[in-house]
């Protein structure tokens, strides 16, 4: 049972590290309190909440992905090195990719009731 505890401790350690550390979930984590209170001022409907808890989701899990690969690939080598930077860059166009799609899926839901 203690180390299942450790486990969800060093989960909240790396959600804490990498949001006190990384300025792009910074960002990320704006969008979504702008989202939010657009759908509490817009009342979006329990579907479209659902629909955007999991792209938050998506997109907060892409970028802590990208910046575990990022610092696992520091610490094997600060050369510059040709997969070094294909992982760093397919990591890095996952975030893009979820991001592009996040804001796809928003615009279908926002667009409608702004406008």
């Amino acid at each position: 049972m203690k180390k299942f505890l450790l486990s969800f401790k060093y989960a909240i350690d790396g959600i804490i590290t990498t949001i006190i550390e990384e300025r792009n979930i910074k960002i990320h984590l704006l969008a979504i309190i702008v989202v939010i209170i657009m759908g509490l001022a817009y009342k979006i409907s329990s579907i479209e909440w659902i629909i955007c808890i999991i792209l938050f989701g998506l997109v907060i899990a892409t970028e802590m992905l990208n910046t575990a690969i990022e610092n696992a690939v520091d610490l094997v080598t600060d050369e510059k090195n040709i997969f070094a930077k294909k992982a760093k860059d397919a990591a890095a166009g996952s975030v893009l990719i979820s991001s592009i799609v996040s804001a796809i899926i928003a615009g279908i839901i926002w667009i409608p009731k702004i406008f």
